[in-house]
């Protein structure tokens, strides 16, 4: 099974217009479920939403679960909060680990875990992201 995604053309305050990879991906906690269009990010270790999404799944924060902070490019940290939900690319239903930022100012990102082991994922030439399982 093949699913592709296009490439979304965003504005760049550096480059101008430019194409970033994106897939439509189905976010499912407990009765909720909504559909997102997430950074497709190889190198993000985990997958990222904001503390708004959270929010809206009734995430609350625990005496039981660690706030840790990750860091992207640059020194400042954010913090998060591990969590469990499933994720639906394409027909295929997962299992997922994904980071509850405590801050609204991240951007909604796909990372590896718990995705990328089960997708061979392919960016085409600026065009389409590619999952194959």
């Amino acid at each position: 099974m093949e699913i592709e995604f296009d490439f979304k053309k965003e504005e760049s305050k550096i480059f101008g217009s430019i194409l970033r990879p994106v897939a439509r991906v189905f976010l499912i906690h407990e009765d909720k479920e909504v559909a997102e269009h997430l950074y497709v990010d190889s190198g993000a270790d985990v997958s990222l939403i904001p503390k708004s999404v959270g929010d809206w799944f009734g995430f609350k924060v625990g005496d039981e679960e660690e706030i840790t902070e990750i860091k992207g490019v640059g020194e400042r940290g954010v913090p998060i909060i591990i969590k469990k939900i499933k994720m639906r690319i394409g027909e295929k239903e997962l299992e997922t680990r994904i980071a509850w930022a405590l801050v609204e100012e991240v951007p909604l990102l796909l990372g590896r875990a718990d995705v990328f082991n089960l997708f061979d994922v392919c960016f085409k030439k600026n065009k389409k992201t590619v999952f194959a399982d």
